[in-house]
Protein backbone atom coordinates (compact mmCIF):
# COMPACT_ATOMS: atom_id res chain seq x y z
CA UNK A 1 0.00 0.00 0.00
CA UNK A 2 1.46 3.38 -1.02
CA UNK A 3 2.45 5.53 2.59
CA UNK A 4 1.20 8.96 2.68
CA UNK A 5 2.51 9.73 6.40
CA UNK A 6 1.10 12.89 7.69
CA UNK A 7 4.34 14.46 10.07
CA UNK A 8 2.95 17.16 11.45
CA UNK A 9 5.45 19.95 12.34
CA UNK A 10 4.91 21.72 15.80
CA UNK A 11 5.28 24.97 16.60
CA UNK A 12 6.38 26.17 20.15
CA UNK A 13 4.58 28.56 22.29
CA UNK A 14 6.12 32.27 23.14
CA UNK A 15 4.14 34.63 25.92
CA UNK A 16 4.41 38.19 25.25
CA UNK A 17 7.50 39.10 26.47
CA UNK A 18 9.23 36.23 24.16
CA UNK A 19 10.19 33.95 26.89
CA UNK A 20 9.43 30.47 26.50
CA UNK A 21 5.79 29.55 27.37
CA UNK A 22 6.11 25.46 27.89
CA UNK A 23 2.08 25.03 29.35
CA UNK A 24 1.20 26.43 25.95
CA UNK A 25 3.40 24.43 23.83
CA UNK A 26 2.18 21.16 25.81
CA UNK A 27 -1.27 22.35 24.78
CA UNK A 28 -0.29 22.46 21.02
CA UNK A 29 1.22 19.37 21.83
CA UNK A 30 -2.23 17.73 23.28
CA UNK A 31 -3.75 19.45 20.18
CA UNK A 32 -1.43 17.94 17.32
CA UNK A 33 -1.90 14.40 19.59
CA UNK A 34 -5.69 14.56 18.59
CA UNK A 35 -5.10 15.25 15.34
CA UNK A 36 -5.38 11.65 13.85
CA UNK A 37 -1.90 12.36 11.79
CA UNK A 38 0.92 9.70 12.15
CA UNK A 39 3.59 11.81 13.47
CA UNK A 40 4.87 14.82 15.22
CA UNK A 41 8.31 16.65 14.01
CA UNK A 42 9.20 18.69 16.94
CA UNK A 43 12.22 21.64 16.87
CA UNK A 44 12.11 22.52 13.10
CA UNK A 45 12.23 25.22 11.09
CA UNK A 46 8.02 25.63 12.44
CA UNK A 47 9.35 25.25 15.89
CA UNK A 48 11.55 28.33 15.85
CA UNK A 49 14.58 26.31 16.70
CA UNK A 50 17.58 28.73 16.03
CA UNK A 51 15.44 31.33 18.73
CA UNK A 52 15.70 28.25 21.47
CA UNK A 53 18.41 28.16 23.79
CA UNK A 54 19.80 24.50 24.42
CA UNK A 55 18.10 24.35 27.49
CA UNK A 56 14.39 25.10 26.40
CA UNK A 57 15.39 22.73 23.12
CA UNK A 58 15.84 19.89 25.86
CA UNK A 59 12.57 20.79 27.93
CA UNK A 60 10.63 20.78 24.83
CA UNK A 61 11.73 17.67 23.88
CA UNK A 62 10.71 16.36 27.48
CA UNK A 63 7.28 17.51 27.02
CA UNK A 64 7.06 16.15 22.83
CA UNK A 65 7.54 12.61 24.24
CA UNK A 66 5.25 13.16 27.75
CA UNK A 67 2.38 14.38 25.35
CA UNK A 68 2.80 12.52 22.38
CA UNK A 69 4.87 9.00 23.22
CA UNK A 70 2.60 6.08 22.46
CA UNK A 71 -0.25 8.02 20.58
CA UNK A 72 2.34 9.13 17.50
CA UNK A 73 5.84 9.16 16.09
CA UNK A 74 8.07 11.99 17.38
CA UNK A 75 10.49 13.15 15.15
CA UNK A 76 12.65 15.56 17.00
CA UNK A 77 15.00 17.75 15.06
CA UNK A 78 18.62 18.50 16.99
CA UNK A 79 20.39 19.89 14.35
CA UNK A 80 22.65 22.96 14.77
CA UNK A 81 25.78 24.79 12.94
CA UNK A 82 28.32 22.96 14.93
CA UNK A 83 28.63 18.78 15.81
CA UNK A 84 29.30 19.88 19.37
CA UNK A 85 25.86 21.17 19.55
CA UNK A 86 24.60 17.95 17.68
CA UNK A 87 25.68 15.57 20.07
CA UNK A 88 24.23 17.53 23.17
CA UNK A 89 21.47 17.75 21.61
CA UNK A 90 21.03 13.63 20.40
CA UNK A 91 22.61 12.67 23.87
CA UNK A 92 19.18 14.57 25.26
CA UNK A 93 16.68 13.50 22.66
CA UNK A 94 18.00 9.77 23.58
CA UNK A 95 17.55 10.62 27.52
CA UNK A 96 14.27 11.95 27.09
CA UNK A 97 13.09 8.61 25.27
CA UNK A 98 13.17 9.61 21.71
CA UNK A 99 13.48 7.51 18.96
CA UNK A 100 13.76 9.31 16.19
CA UNK A 101 15.90 12.16 15.14
CA UNK A 102 15.87 14.72 12.35
CA UNK A 103 19.59 16.54 11.79
CA UNK A 104 19.85 19.62 9.66
CA UNK A 105 23.04 20.21 7.44
CA UNK A 106 24.92 22.58 9.30
CA UNK A 107 25.00 26.50 8.28
CA UNK A 108 26.05 29.73 8.03
CA UNK A 109 29.18 28.57 6.90
CA UNK A 110 29.51 26.78 3.40
CA UNK A 111 30.58 23.00 3.38
CA UNK A 112 31.71 20.69 0.58
CA UNK A 113 30.22 17.25 0.15
CA UNK A 114 32.77 15.66 1.77
CA UNK A 115 32.64 18.34 4.86
CA UNK A 116 28.75 17.26 4.58
CA UNK A 117 29.53 13.94 5.16
CA UNK A 118 31.80 13.99 7.53
CA UNK A 119 29.58 15.66 9.75
CA UNK A 120 26.58 12.98 9.27
CA UNK A 121 29.13 10.45 9.70
CA UNK A 122 30.20 11.52 13.32
CA UNK A 123 26.34 11.98 13.68
CA UNK A 124 25.69 8.46 12.37
CA UNK A 125 28.33 6.68 15.05
CA UNK A 126 26.37 9.04 17.91
CA UNK A 127 22.97 8.01 17.33
CA UNK A 128 22.96 3.99 18.30
CA UNK A 129 19.36 3.27 19.07
CA UNK A 130 18.18 6.19 17.34
CA UNK A 131 16.36 6.64 13.62
CA UNK A 132 17.98 9.87 11.95
CA UNK A 133 16.40 11.96 9.41
CA UNK A 134 18.86 14.05 6.99
CA UNK A 135 16.97 17.50 6.85
CA UNK A 136 17.67 19.15 3.93
CA UNK A 137 16.67 22.75 3.50
CA UNK A 138 19.04 24.29 1.17
CA UNK A 139 17.15 28.07 1.07
CA UNK A 140 17.29 28.32 4.71
CA UNK A 141 20.97 27.21 5.67
CA UNK A 142 23.10 27.37 2.13
CA UNK A 143 23.93 23.92 2.16
CA UNK A 144 22.53 21.33 -0.33
CA UNK A 145 22.82 17.65 -0.31
CA UNK A 146 23.72 16.79 -3.76
CA UNK A 147 22.37 13.23 -5.23
CA UNK A 148 25.61 10.96 -4.90
CA UNK A 149 26.11 12.93 -1.05
CA UNK A 150 22.57 11.44 -0.42
CA UNK A 151 23.79 7.80 -1.70
CA UNK A 152 26.39 8.10 0.49
CA UNK A 153 24.44 9.35 3.20
CA UNK A 154 21.85 6.68 2.96
CA UNK A 155 24.58 3.86 3.14
CA UNK A 156 25.75 4.91 6.39
CA UNK A 157 24.76 3.25 10.01
CA UNK A 158 21.10 4.50 11.74
CA UNK A 159 20.43 7.26 8.80
CA UNK A 160 16.59 5.74 7.68
CA UNK A 161 15.67 8.42 5.64
CA UNK A 162 15.64 12.55 4.58
CA UNK A 163 13.43 15.36 4.95
CA UNK A 164 13.23 17.89 1.93
CA UNK A 165 12.16 21.74 2.00
CA UNK A 166 11.90 24.20 -0.09
CA UNK A 167 12.68 21.68 -3.44
CA UNK A 168 10.53 20.61 -5.91
CA UNK A 169 9.16 17.16 -6.85
CA UNK A 170 11.99 15.98 -8.97
CA UNK A 171 14.71 16.27 -6.40
CA UNK A 172 12.75 13.97 -4.16
CA UNK A 173 12.72 11.88 -7.44
CA UNK A 174 16.51 12.15 -7.81
CA UNK A 175 16.77 10.91 -4.59
CA UNK A 176 14.29 8.36 -4.29
CA UNK A 177 16.69 6.48 -7.61
CA UNK A 178 20.10 6.65 -5.42
CA UNK A 179 18.93 5.39 -2.11
CA UNK A 180 17.28 2.00 -1.26
CA UNK A 181 14.02 1.33 -1.38
CA UNK A 182 13.27 1.52 2.98
CA UNK A 183 14.82 4.41 2.59
CA UNK A 184 12.39 7.52 3.89
CA UNK A 185 11.65 10.33 2.11
CA UNK A 186 9.56 12.79 2.98
CA UNK A 187 9.02 16.27 1.39
CA UNK A 188 8.11 19.57 3.05
CA UNK A 189 5.60 20.80 0.27
CA UNK A 190 2.17 20.77 2.45
CA UNK A 191 0.21 20.54 -0.72
CA UNK A 192 1.67 17.77 -2.32
CA UNK A 193 0.98 14.95 -0.19
CA UNK A 194 -1.68 13.22 -2.49
CA UNK A 195 0.90 13.55 -5.67
CA UNK A 196 4.98 12.75 -3.70
CA UNK A 197 4.30 9.26 -3.91
CA UNK A 198 4.53 9.12 -7.73
CA UNK A 199 7.78 10.72 -6.97
CA UNK A 200 9.46 8.58 -4.22
CA UNK A 201 7.65 10.26 -1.38
CA UNK A 202 6.44 8.65 1.87
CA UNK A 203 4.64 11.52 2.81
CA UNK A 204 4.99 15.15 4.19
CA UNK A 205 5.94 17.16 6.94
CA UNK A 206 3.22 19.58 7.57
CA UNK A 207 3.43 22.73 9.64
CA UNK A 208 -0.05 23.79 8.57
CA UNK A 209 -2.02 20.10 9.40
CA UNK A 210 -0.14 21.14 12.99
CA UNK A 211 -3.96 23.88 12.96
CA UNK A 212 -5.71 22.44 9.88
CA UNK A 213 -5.08 18.92 10.23
CA UNK A 214 -8.76 17.42 9.14
CA UNK A 215 -7.77 18.65 5.27
CA UNK A 216 -4.80 16.71 5.22
CA UNK A 217 -6.63 13.60 6.79
CA UNK A 218 -9.31 13.72 4.04
CA UNK A 219 -6.95 13.66 1.55
CA UNK A 220 -4.51 11.13 2.58
CA UNK A 221 -7.96 9.02 2.95
CA UNK A 222 -9.40 10.31 -0.62
CA UNK A 223 -6.13 9.72 -2.61
CA UNK A 224 -6.19 5.61 -0.99
CA UNK A 225 -9.50 5.41 -1.86
CA UNK A 226 -8.63 6.08 -5.90
CA UNK A 227 -12.10 8.14 -6.41
CA UNK A 228 -10.84 11.36 -8.25
CA UNK A 229 -13.90 13.55 -7.52
CA UNK A 230 -13.33 12.40 -3.64
CA UNK A 231 -9.13 13.64 -4.11
CA UNK A 232 -9.72 17.32 -6.02
CA UNK A 233 -12.35 18.18 -3.25
CA UNK A 234 -9.99 17.17 -0.84
CA UNK A 235 -7.10 18.81 -2.68
CA UNK A 236 -9.36 21.97 -3.08
CA UNK A 237 -9.39 22.08 0.57
CA UNK A 238 -5.85 21.67 1.54
CA UNK A 239 -4.69 24.56 -1.30
CA UNK A 240 -7.20 26.51 0.61
CA UNK A 241 -5.30 26.15 4.18
CA UNK A 242 -1.92 26.26 2.37
CA UNK A 243 -3.18 29.46 1.03
CA UNK A 244 -4.81 30.77 4.41
CA UNK A 245 -1.67 29.76 6.65
CA UNK A 246 1.69 29.78 4.00
CA UNK A 247 3.83 28.08 6.90
CA UNK A 248 3.94 31.22 9.04
CA UNK A 249 4.37 30.86 12.00
CA UNK A 250 2.20 33.70 13.33
CA UNK A 251 -0.87 32.92 11.05
CA UNK A 252 -0.01 29.37 12.77
CA UNK A 253 -0.85 31.12 16.11
CA UNK A 254 -3.66 33.35 15.22
CA UNK A 255 -5.08 30.35 14.12
CA UNK A 256 -4.23 28.36 17.41
CA UNK A 257 -5.91 31.69 19.34
CA UNK A 258 -9.12 30.86 17.01
CA UNK A 259 -9.42 27.06 18.46
CA UNK A 260 -8.97 28.04 21.40
CA UNK A 261 -5.41 26.72 21.80
CA UNK A 262 -3.41 29.44 23.90
CA UNK A 263 -0.19 29.43 21.40
CA UNK A 264 0.76 32.68 22.41
CA UNK A 265 3.34 34.44 19.92
CA UNK A 266 6.52 34.02 17.97
CA UNK A 267 10.40 34.75 19.15
CA UNK A 268 11.48 35.26 15.23
CA UNK A 269 11.53 38.46 13.64
CA UNK A 270 8.24 37.52 11.64
CA UNK A 271 5.27 39.78 10.85
CA UNK A 272 2.10 39.84 12.61
CA UNK A 273 -0.29 38.83 9.69
CA UNK A 274 -2.26 42.36 8.93
CA UNK A 275 -6.23 42.44 9.05
CA UNK A 276 -6.42 40.77 5.04
CA UNK A 277 -4.69 38.24 6.23
CA UNK A 278 -5.93 37.67 9.70
CA UNK A 279 -9.52 37.67 8.02
CA UNK A 280 -8.90 35.06 5.38
CA UNK A 281 -7.14 32.95 8.75
CA UNK A 282 -10.35 32.86 10.81
CA UNK A 283 -12.12 31.96 7.49
CA UNK A 284 -9.53 28.56 7.26
CA UNK A 285 -10.36 28.11 10.55
CA UNK A 286 -14.19 28.74 10.20
CA UNK A 287 -14.49 26.45 7.30
CA UNK A 288 -11.52 23.80 7.44
CA UNK A 289 -10.79 23.03 11.20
Amino acid sequence: MTRRDIITAVPVAFADDGSLDLEGSRAILRFVAASGNEGAFVLGTTGEFPALSFEERVEITKASVEELGGRMRVIVHVGAPSLFEVRRLIDAARTAGATEIAVITPYYLSASDEGLFDFFRAVSAASDGLDVYVYVFRDRTGNFVSEPLMARLAALPNIVGAKISGEPLAQVAAYRAVVPDDFILYTGSDRDLAVAAADGAQGVVSGISSVLPRPFRTLRDAAASGDADAVAAAQSDVDAAVDAIQGDMARMKLAYAELGVPAGGVRMAIDAPDAEAAAVVREAVRTLA
